[in-house]
């Protein structure tokens, strides 16, 4: 069973089409509950995200640091947060470099899914990369973490980055939508529509369109009213 697992966590990582089909999931709880998503997409797609880290991890690191952070990421994927923490800040203090770079990203992951805002967001903020999808995905989940603490003014700062970096048709829209809505949490209407109108025209085929739509005709009713 732990195979056939990691085999599907794997061809997901590989296919932009696999993991749009993921994010389309978490847009069909967004339009449940639009007000809710904001902090917890960060956990419908932590794990997600750690392997995607992991791949980017096990092509760079020396074999020592890549066997104790796979206990690590064992102990993260099997929900034992406390212990996943424990063990990557461990990890973080003993090396240096890509390793405590990953190190951290996971230990900012299982922070926000314990509730640990502030050090989520510290740990989250440490970490850096080039890759399209992670590090636009730590933006994410850095803004997901103010919107629990409803800071709603930076967590708009980390969506608008997430949504920047590096913009295409797979996860761009998934971001947008997250930004719209912080704006409306803050007040923001216009800014709001903005960025809903921003996933209508420039991603029209997206999944987060059909929300966008619905969001958006809603705000310029309540506005004119």
């Amino acid at each position: 069973m732990a195979k056939k697992e990691t085999k599907e966590t794997i061809e997901i990582i590989e296919s932009p089409e696999a993991l749009q089909q993921e994010l389309t999931k978490v847009t069909g709880f967004f339009e449940q509950n639009k007000t809710s998503i904001l902090g917890l997409g960060a956990i419908i797609v932590a794990l997600v995200v750690g392997t995607l880290g992991y791949k980017w991890y096990n092509q760079t690191q020396d074999e020592e640091g890549e066997k104790k952070l796979f206990k690590a990421v064992y102990a993260f994927e099997s929900d034992s947060l406390s212990k996943a923490t424990k063990e990557l800040n461990k990890i973080s203090d003993e090396f240096g470099g890509n390793t405590q770079n990953l190190a951290d990203l996971y230990q900012g992951i299982a922070l926000l899914k314990q509730g640990k805002f502030d050090q989520s967001i510290e740990k989250l903020k440490n970490f850096s990369s080039g890759d399209l999808l992670v590090q636009a995905r730590a933006y994410s989940l850095i803004g997901d973490a103010y919107v629990e603490k409803k800071s709603y003014g930076e967590a708009i700062d980390y969506y608008k980055k997430a949504a920047d970096y590096k913009p295409n048709k797979f996860f761009t829209p998934t971001y947008l939508l997250k930004l719209a809505t912080a704006y409306e949490a803050n007040k923001q209407g216009k800014e709001a529509l903005a960025a809903y109108t921003d996933i209508t025209e420039k991603f029209p085929e997206s999944a987060e369109a059909v929300p966008a739509k619905k969001y958006k005709a809603q705000l310029e009713s309540s506005i004119s009213e």
